[in-house]
């Protein structure tokens, strides 16, 4: 608590100094206008000295900005370089690995993993005669446009009616 109390004195001490440092610095560079009892000409004379006083103040400020944003952009290229120069160092090759699911899961569970995983088991089984027949049924359907032409038409009509039966 000593050190807090304390820290705060030192900023509340360190604000007023700069504050009568600024009061200061505006008396010196700034002094108090008087404009009771002057001439329009003068007037425009202290309009004129004043506005190339700011022109100064202004490019001064200009100035400096500049030069903090050279400084600045020029501090990150060497913190660049520094970080380049002291984290040097090769990347190994990777190489491909063969792992059997088994083995991927032990490493991954440790001693939790119980018995064989063989994924093949779970796969569905295909025989050879399914296959076999959905060629054949692929077969006799042919092509649906030799169909849709034969079927096009009165004639075409004429043949659904007599393969139904209805013309007995």
């Amino acid at each position: 608590m000593l050190l807090l109390n304390r820290a705060i004195e030192e900023l509340e001490k360190e604000k007023q100094d700069r504050d009568e440092e600024k009061v200061r610095y505006l008396g010196e560079k700034l002094p108090p206008l008087q404009f009771s009892g002057l001439s329009l000409n003068e007037l425009q004379n202290l309009c004129k000295q004043l506005y190339a006083k700011i022109d100064i103040v202004d490019e001064e400020r200009y100035d400096f900005e500049s030069k903090v944003h050279k400084h600045n952009k020029d501090i990150h290229e060497l913190k660049l370089k520094v970080q380049d120069l002291g984290g040097k160092f090769k990347k190994p090759a990777l190489r491909k690995v063969r792992v059997s699911a088994d083995e991927m899961m032990r490493a991954l569970l440790g001693s939790k993993h119980k018995g064989s995983m063989d994924l093949r088991a779970n796969l569905k089984s295909v025989k050879k005669e399914d296959i076999k027949q959905e060629k054949v049924l692929t077969s006799e359907v042919g092509d649906w446009r030799k169909n849709v032409e034969a079927m096009s038409g009165m004639e075409g009509r004429k043949k659904m009616f007599d393969a139904a039966g209805g013309g007995q």
